[in-house]
């Protein structure tokens, strides 16, 4: 800072860029407001259909977030301009104030280019004396003025700096980077830098110290934008990678090793964190550091020394936080030409990745090693939905290509050849996964059970784990395209479900979130289908045969059972309330009055609704029989602790996946969320539903009619819901529904025996469909 332009600054076109943002910032709180209450609310409870429901809805609701971010920014950059002003201001003022306690001691300071002197004001002949006898007061003013322009430069420097790395955060739009005052965005900024040149040492030279200070850090500004974005890059990918593999590596630090290992699980999920957050800016340096990661990804991370390949380290990185879309997508785009590469097409994955006993641990989080780095990478597309689903529906290997190893037999005329795999056929039917077991012995399936995490959200359009909103769009052709194969490959063959039954509580949340589309498919050919069901978005085209196998094989897991069992209650309320409050929406002849075309909709829901209920119902009595009744309490524990998650499909509504009634997949009026639906999701959850002669509903399953008994008593409940909330009962279709579940129960019976065997296995069929 120059003393000549801090002692004579003007600060009137500062003054008025503080007013100008403090008044857009509040404009823009206005135009919030009217976005996410006007524009916003108004999208979701609006009727989408078609491409609407899958492109113009969600525009809308990413414009309202604009207005949100607009406003953010805006007010952070007003808070940083109005804390820069009155620090300048202040300087000012002291310096003024230091300039005129040199006049009171005969001392003037006098500005020149690059500096200031500060001498006796006398003339100059004598200044030499002088100076040398009011040395001792020349140097305290000196440093005084020297202090205020350091200070005040570092005010101004600090801001610049935040002000631009703020802009660099969003090539297009807005940031969602809030602070309060210039001083939080330095500190954030300070630490990462500070942070980043720990980490950058010899990962033997690390101390505990170091340690703690950065697992600190980290927890601390793991989601600030500006701390993550500036950590990243002042380490860069390398170092990172380094920084990472070094600490877990007994050899190269025994200390931390010893003395932090029981931490290195948190400082694993802070670091990944932290760099998912940075990897969503849109700065010059990230978009560096995203090329680097990948470019490093097929790479020994010490060269010609070896060590693990770059994906090996980063993907154990990618198990927390939600990283950037574009990077992710061209992350696994390489990782899988290396997969290839490595692998023989696949041929042989486990030997390319297979964990040895000389091997260091590169996960901490859980107990698999880390090494296939495929484990963390798909744990951290369980976050990226859309990326989720183009990554499964890539082609992996040509049908055409020479080194296809795979074979089928592709037309069922018992001769084997070669088809083109997909990622999800790829992964899902024929590889090799690396094998490993825990402390105790037990074999370990983390990489399978991540990728059908990373399958709930291609499938769903929300991050796995989570639950739809009124702001999940509507599915569409990619997310119903990778449901067909998903339910295709399980009828194929069950046993890659059943064999690894640990997936199947991400499968039962699928199938819960395409009941529009399973009920569709087992009432395929029916006139009105598309009234009785409605879906705004892509429906699946599911067969009999494959949804048979796959809620009967999604049945036998107490969590699979659970999911689907909810998700259809919850279905089967909405449906039924819908059909109450409109009952001329279904007919399947014109001339019906409305009373007798309902009474057609309330029937076919009621027997769709068993046939379900028949198929998962058979599964859970499948393992009774297997298990001589082990598992029913675990039945029972699944449904008592799915409520939340049971509870949030009651406001997605008829469609279940999108938003409320009207909504996710609905192409019907709204404003029925959290009736009939929540009265039938609570009461099964929490035990209050029982049947005639007292028994809890789905408290006992271990013989299937335990189950059917309970399916009946379900819809018969909904039935006379739907009319109560609806002010229209019919006694006689409430009386009549149960015979059309138990019609439904036993299709799914019959279903059952014709694709199945007595084992649970695809049945050899004489005609496919």
């Amino acid at each position: 800072m120059n003393f000549d332009d801090l002692l004579g600054a003007d600060f009137k076109l500062l003054d008025d860029a503080v007013e100008d943002w403090r008044a857009l910032a509040s404009h823009l709180a206005e135009l919030k407001k009217q976005a996410d209450d006007g524009l916003h609310r108004a999208a979701n409870k609006a009727d989408w259909t078609g491409m609407n429901s899958q492109v113009t809805k969600e525009f809308i609701g990413k414009t309202a977030g604009e207005f949100s971010d607009a406003h953010t920014q805006s007010r952070t950059i007003h808070s940083i301009l109005d804390d820069t002003r009155g620090e300048l201001k202040g300087y000012q003022t002291q310096l003024k104030e230091a300039v005129a306690r040199g006049r009171e001691k005969n001392i003037k300071v006098i500005g020149r280019e690059g500096g200031f002197t500060v001498t006796t004001d006398i003339p100059p002949e004598a200044r030499a004396h002088a100076d040398k006898n009011n040395q001792k007061d020349i140097n305290a003013l000196r440093d005084d003025i020297q202090r205020i322009l350091r200070d005040a430069d570092e005010s101004d420097t600090s801001a610049s700096k935040i002000l631009k790395a703020l802009a660099d955060q969003a090539e297009m739009g807005f940031s969602d980077a809030t602070y309060k005052s210039r001083d939080d965005a330095a500190a954030a900024m300070k630490e990462a830098e500070e942070l980043a040149e720990i980490a950058k040492k010899n990962p033997g030279d690390l101390t505990v110290r170091d340690f703690d200070r950065i697992n600190a850090g980290l927890k601390k500004y793991k989601d600030d934008d500006l701390f993550s974005e500036r950590f990243a890059t002042a380490l860069g990918p390398k170092k990172t990678m380094q920084f990472w593999a070094g600490i877990n590596d007994p050899g190269t630090n025994w200390g931390i090793g010893h003395d932090r290992r029981d931490q290195l699980d948190d400082l694993q999920r802070n670091l990944g964190l932290s760099l998912a957050n940075a990897s969503q800016s849109d700065s010059t340096a990230m978009d560096d550091w995203r090329r680097q990661v990948i470019d490093l990804g097929d790479k020994p991370l010490y060269g010609n020394k070896g060590g693990p390949m770059g994906f090996q380290v980063m993907s154990n990185l990618m198990r927390t936080g939600d990283y950037d879309d574009q990077f992710m997508k061209d992350y696994g785009t390489k990782l899988m030409a290396t997969e290839r590469r490595l692998t023989g097409n696949g041929e042989h994955a486990n030997l390319a990745w297979q964990h040895m006993g000389t091997d260091q641990m590169l996960n901490r989080i859980g107990e698999d090693s880390g090494s296939d780095p495929f484990t963390g990478y798909l744990k951290g597309l369980s976050n990226s939905p859309d990326v989720a689903t183009e990554f499964f529906n890539q082609e992996f290997i040509s049908k055409n290509d020479p080194g296809n190893p795979f074979e089928h037999d592709t037309d069922g005329d018992g001769k084997m050849g070669r088809r083109t795999l997909s990622n999800f056929d790829y992964l899902f039917e024929e590889r090799d996964w690396p094998e490993e077991t825990d402390s105790h012995g037990d074999q370990l399936n983390t990489g399978k059970n991540n990728m059908a995490l990373a399958l709930e959200a291609a499938t769903t359009g929300h991050p796995a784990g989570e639950y739809p909103t009124a702001d999940t769009p509507a599915h569409n052709s990619g997310q119903t395209k990778l449901v067909e194969r998903i339910f295709a490959s399980v009828s194929e063959d069950p046993e890659r479900l059943s064999k690894n039954s640990y997936m199947s509580d991400s499968m039962g949340q699928v199938a819960a979130e395409y009941m529009p589309d399973i009920h569709r498919g087992l009432h395929a050919g029916s006139a009105g289908e598309e009234k009785l069901f409605p879906n705004a978005g892509s429906t699946a085209s599911l067969s009999e045969k494959d949804i048979t196998r796959f809620l009967y094989t999604v049945g036998r897991n107490p969590e699979g059972y659970a999911a689907v069992n909810l998700g259809q209650a919850s279905y089967t309320s909405h449906l039924m309330q819908y059909h109450f409050q409109h009952p001329d929406a279904y007919a399947a002849d014109s001339h019906f009055p409305p009373e007798q075309s309902l009474q057609q909709a309330v029937g076919h829901v009621s027997r769709t609704a068993g046939n379900i209920e028949g198929l998962i119902g058979g599964g859970r009595a499948f393992e009774g029989e297997v298990e001589g009744g082990a598992k029913d309490a675990d039945y029972n524990e699944a449904i008592e602790s799915a409520s939340t998650w049971g509870g949030s499909l009651v406001g997605v509504g008829v469609g279940l996946g999108t938003a409320p009634i009207g909504g996710p997949g609905a192409a019907v009026a709204g404003g029925l969320a959290g009736t009939a639906a929540s009265e039938i999701i609570g009461s099964i959850t929490d035990g209050s539903m029982k049947d005639s002669s007292g028994n809890v509903v789905y408290s006992n399953g271990e013989h299937i009619e335990g189950t059917r008994d309970s399916a009946f008593t379900m819809v018969e409940e909904a039935t006379k819901k739907a009319g109560v909330n609806s002010g229209h009962r019919y006694p006689l279709i409430e009386a009549s529904v149960a015979e059309h579940a138990k019609t439904g129960f036993d299709d799914a019976g019959q279903n059952v025996h014709d694709y199945l065997d007595g084992e649970g296995k695809a049945k050899e069929l004489d005609t496919e469909e």
